[in-house]
């Protein structure tokens, strides 16, 4: 913004007069070079109002066309930018909006500016038990570090005393309008903060309400959205009807027709069904709701304080129903079911069922590596290439092979040889779901097979297929993801630590920790890769042999690989009923080409 103001002359006072503007006082509007009179009209000043640089130049945002200038609008306490076009916007209050911005049909945009009054959400649970307070450049991580470790008191004052401290400045303070911000044809804003700039732009269109959050760069918000108490990461849609409340969405994901609530959700999140419903969640992202789907709609006690966590991949089918509180292991599909008691599903990239014929909750371990290849495949590549982010707060892990997976991965396996060490045939396992019934485990011996390959798999791409590795670093076991990165368990403890005891004294130093992780973390996985080759050899170090057994194996895989993918694509090409809405392989090529 141009901070060069300066007061009116009594020409321009005159000639803005003439032309059907008012001003509550005269002298407190303050005006910067160039100003162009007659690019403001029909317009009202109240309070304290800051105008940037106005020229008598165009607006164009696809086929809408805006003269630059103020029109038909009100501003009361307002700062705006170089080059607004500003139009029929009925209260414009309390908002500092940046250069290039457009403001077209607009019934209310205000704030209150008290730090002090700030309104918290509260994520994850219905009872307000792990509320945040929410401020401009907020990460999923950082929202996710503040509802999740509650227990230590120490870190959540500091956290709170940090984003006081950052809503008492410039940046940090709600009702702001970031750089090349569009919103039109919408009813009320209050309290929000909209991040945008020219290479990231953010768009408002078409809305009904957006109340106490903030908005990431990038973002689109269409067609009938209500948003009340929430956060959003970088590159996120909301879109027709979506109702969202005390929420946090993680970058690129997408919402629509659906009802969102108390929920933390992290990047590469997909709802967009009118009848889905989420509340009282941690999904930890790269998932997707189906068409009826009701996550939290079942409470077990008489109080809203129960919860619904799940790793990241969550795919739950068509009309599934779950009861509070449940849990689920990384990418986990679930056939559709209503689920009749709380679940604990254990294993990864299981495939889980709720037979009704035989009462039994079944469980097939490594179900999307043994039968869905394609999709596994296609998933570690689509999030990565479908992230649009020209600004990077929150790093992503976007393959599904990583230390997190691959630590449920062993995990799954010492689980499977217990169960199969007892059993006479059929294979149950105990903990996976509340009741008498128990869970019969489907093809045990398949899926701890699968769970080798995948793990070998994972080790060798990570060392880059046919290097040979130095044992070195340290192989960390336990990682957290918060918000989409992984990080070393003894790194956040470390970093909590730091927090409590003022090394880390701000928001932004704890972005720069968490930065500095980042950067660690290649060389992290490589140590862990190696340490997952290792604990599957019964070794401390790998030799000659036991590294050519690995290379000669991974090679098989990537054959196994290539096999599978292309048969998971041909039970689809070769199904006549998939087929049949085509007259002949022409029409079908062109339509899916």
């Amino acid at each position: 913004m141009n901070p060069q103001y300066r007061n009116l002359t009594t020409g321009e006072i005159e000639r803005l007069e003439r032309q059907g503007n008012s001003a509550e006082d005269w002298g407190a509007v303050r005006v910067s070079e160039p100003f162009c009179t007659e690019c403001v009209r029909d317009s009202t000043f109240e309070g304290a109002v800051s105008l940037g640089a106005i020229a008598a130049e165009r607006h164009i945002e696809g086929d809408l066309s805006l003269r630059e200038g103020i029109f038909n609008s009100t501003l009361c306490n307002t700062t705006v930018g170089d080059h607004p076009a500003i139009h029929n916007v009925r209260m414009l209050s309390g908002y500092t909006v940046g250069n290039n911005v457009m403001l077209f049909n607009i019934d209310e945009m205000t704030c209150n500016a008290d730090p002090q009054k700030a309104v918290w959400l509260e994520p994850m649970n219905e009872n307000g038990g792990r509320r945040i307070l929410p401020f401009g450049g907020m990460t999923i991580g950082d929202a996710y570090l503040w509802a999740r470790y509650r227990g230590h008191k120490g870190l959540m004052d500091k956290l709170e005393q940090f984003t006081y401290d950052l809503l008492g400045t410039d940046e940090g303070r709600y009702g702001r309008v970031g750089d090349y911000c569009i919103v039109k044809n919408t009813k009320s804003l209050h309290n929000v903060i909209l991040r945008s700039s020219e290479s990231d732009r953010t768009v408002v269109d078409s809305c009904i309400v957006l109340s106490d959050g903030v908005v990431g760069y990038g973002c689109t918000l269409e067609y009938g959205v209500i948003a009340v108490r929430f956060l959003l990461g970088e590159h996120v849609h909301l879109e027709f009807g979506l109702r969202l409340n005390d929420t946090v969405v993680g970058d690129n994901s997408t919402l629509a027709r659906c009802e969102v609530g108390n929920s933390i959700i992290f990047p590469a999140h997909e709802q967009h069904h009118n009848n889905s419903f989420l509340i009282a969640g941690l999904i930890m992202g790269q998932s997707n709701i189906a068409a009826g789907g009701t996550i939290g709609s079942n409470h077990n006690s008489r109080t809203a304080d129960n919860e619904i966590a799940a790793g990241r991949g969550f795919w739950p089918g068509l009309c599934c129903s779950f009861k509070h509180s449940s849990r689920f292991a990384s990418y986990c599909l679930l056939a559709k079911a209503d689920y009749p008691a709380e679940l604990d599903i254990k294993l990864p990239f299981a495939l889980v069922n709720n037979n009704t014929a035989k009462d039994q909750l079944e469980v097939m371990p490594a179900y999307w590596w043994m039968y869905n290849m394609y999709a596994m495949d296609r998933n570690s590549k689509k999030f990565a290439k479908r992230d649009k982010r020209k600004l990077k707060a929150q790093h992503i892990e976007f393959d599904n092979l990583a230390p997190d997976t691959a630590e449920e991965i062993l995990h799954g396996m010492e689980l499977l040889r217990g169960w199969m060490k007892v059993s006479d045939g059929t294979v149950y396992a105990d903990g996976m779901e509340k009741g008498k019934r128990r869970t019969v485990i489907l093809k045990a011996k398949e899926g701890l097979k699968a769970y080798e390959e995948m793990l070998v798999f994972y080790a060798m791409k990570t060392l880059e297929g046919g290097k040979w590795p130095v044992a070195g670093g340290r192989y960390e076991k336990e990682w957290v993801n918060i918000g989409g990165q992984l990080v070393a368990k003894p790194d956040m403890e470390q970093l909590i630590a730091d927090v409590e005891n003022g090394a880390i004294g701000s928001w932004q130093q704890l972005h720069d920790r968490i930065d500095t992780l980042w950067q660690a973390y290649p060389a992290q996985r490589a140590a862990h890769a190696y340490g997952v080759l290792c604990e599957l050899a019964g070794v401390d170090q790998l030799d000659d042999n036991l590294w050519a057994h690995y290379r000669a194996q991974y090679a098989d895989i990537l054959n196994y690989i290539e096999q599978q993918k292309k048969a998971s694509r041909d039970k689809d090409d070769v199904n006549p009923f998939r087929n049949m809405t085509y007259w002949d392989d022409d029409e079908r090529q062109a339509v899916l080409a």
